[in-house]
């Protein structure tokens, strides 16, 4: 006992988007509150939305750091700055999406440098760097990739590519059975990604997605932030039937457990955190549905003006979070996507927080009785660990699968009726259909039904990150894994 153990280095490497950036700086904070030395790589204009988290995990005595690596932005021919995939999806522009992804394939050689530097004992790298493997396997260093998604739409994900059933239906509406699958799930060809459903031939895209599952077969194994407790069957599925190895160690956001830790994850919040706090404190336990739809999704203003008449028709409290850069109105800063007079007659009842809002802090008050969401992975496991059941409405990336999973499998959520993936302005759905689903998961025999099934799962989500719980000691099996691993290399 007396010989001193050098403490296990691991570098987390996100894709600069704050949906990759959030849940790998939550999982960089987990392997440090268990005694290992966690450095999150970012780029200078990345490093400000992680820098208070990291503060903060260092005021409370937990080894945390951040490394930049320049981002070559000019040289891509992107905007000077333009560092986060968020600023360019803003402005649905394509051309610039497929530079940004040009643009991180230079990061490997100022990566290198760092592992060379450093020596980290393993670096998790997202799905997105699949040069990473390479990189890592030049200092012989495991590479653990981070996909930022669940056991289930792994699974989907695996089935589509290796089985093509979407290519053995007559129509993009035709349901088919995802074969070599549990449970019995069907999709159509409408709720694919373009590039599953479409031979791309060899482009960026392709050579991509190609690049990045033959990295992750090489790499040492994928982290995931979820939970054995929830999705069991994919976990099992995954492991042994894709013969991938994996680490269950989420809902990585429960790290965060006060109300500094949950203010300060992603940007700065867009209203002031204890105004907020206050305002749901003045709400009856379940009263108040959340809407949010990431930071990715765009609707035009004629679906903002039908979501704002929904919700004043369902009669409930709510709180909308509106990307302000995309709707900040038109003439004379009027907002032509909220009906005349809406705020007013909303005063009391209704919040919309234009920007950031803490999604963690909200969806974690007791007044949160549902929350209208795009399903992107982050959100759906934030909501399961809050056990409050959902309004599905995914748009696209993997959501289509996130939902089958909320609605069917899990059965915590009701859809919106969403029946097309899009790449960023979604499917447009009638004030009716919102009023009805809002309703539908707010009051009524099957509402309590679901909120009853999410509460539980949101107990068994806290209890799997507790000291004997199945999320704790897959970590703890994953930092032994690696301590051996460094010893057996040395």
């Amino acid at each position: 006992m007396g010989s001193k153990i050098p403490q296990l280095h691991v570098f987390f490497f996100p894709f600069m988007a704050h949906g990759h950036m959030i849940p790998i700086v939550d999982m960089a904070k987990l392997f440090a509150t268990r005694g290992v030395k966690a450095s999150v790589i970012t780029t200078p204009a990345n490093a400000p939305y992680v820098s208070k988290s990291v503060e903060r995990a260092n005021e409370l005595g937990i080894e945390l750091d951040v490394k930049t690596i320049k981002f070559p932005s000019v040289e891509a021919g992107l905007p000077d700055g333009c560092e986060n995939l968020d600023a360019i999806t803003n402005e649905v522009n394509k051309e610039l999406i497929v530079k940004f992804l040009g643009a991180t394939t230079k990061l490997q050689e100022p990566l290198e440098q760092l592992l060379r530097d450093h020596k980290p004992d393993c670096l998790v790298a997202d799905i997105f760097f699949p040069w990473a493997t390479d990189a890592a396997a030049k200092f012989g260093i495991p590479r653990l990739v981070f996909h930022g998604t669940s056991f289930f739409s792994l699974c989907a994900s695996n089935c589509l590519r290796l089985y093509e059933p979407h290519k053995k239906v007559s129509s993009d509406s035709e349901p088919f059975v995802m074969p070599h699958f549990p449970g019995e799930i069907k999709l159509t060809r409408n709720q694919l990604p373009d590039f599953v459903k479409q031979d791309m031939g060899d482009n960026d895209l392709s050579r991509l997605l190609k690049a990045t599952n033959e990295s992750e077969s090489r790499s040492y194994g994928v982290a995931v932030n979820s939970f054995y407790e929830l999705e069991p069957a994919y976990a099992d599925h995954y492991r042994k039937a894709l013969g991938r190895r994996a680490w269950h160690i989420g809902p990585v956001s429960l790290c965060n457990r006060n109300f500094e830790d949950k203010a300060l994850r992603g940007k700065q919040a867009s209203i002031d955190e204890l105004e907020c706090l206050k305002w749901l404190n003045s709400k009856q336990p379940n009263s108040v549905v959340y809407i949010c739809f990431g930071s990715l999704a765009n609707f035009t203003s004629a679906q903002l003006m039908e979501i704002a008449t929904g919700l004043e028709a369902s009669g409930r409290n709510f709180i909308w979070v509106v990307r302000k850069n995309k709707n900040d109105g038109g003439e004379g800063g009027k907002e032509d996507w909220l009906p005349e007079g809406f705020e007013k007659r909303m005063e009391g009842k209704g919040l919309i927080i234009r920007g950031w809002a803490p999604q963690v802090l909200i969806l974690d008050h007791e007044a949160v009785g549902g929350f209208v969401t795009h399903c992107g992975w982050n959100s759906t496991i934030e909501a399961v660990a809050a056990g409050v059941p959902l309004v599905t409405w995914p748009v696209s990336a993997e959501q289509f699968y996130n939902e089958k999973m909320v609605n069917e499998v899990l059965k915590i959520g009701v859809g919106v009726g969403i029946q097309k993936w899009c790449r960023i302005v979604g499917d447009f759905v009638k004030r009716e259909k919102i009023e009805k689903a809002v309703n539908e998961i707010m009051v009524g025999d099957r509402a309590e039904e679901m909120r009853s099934r999410a509460k539980a799962l949101g107990k068994m989500a806290k209890r799997a990150v507790e000291n004997g719980g199945s999320s704790y000691s897959d970590l703890s099996a994953l930092i032994e894994e690696l301590r051996l691993s460094r010893h057996q290399s040395s």
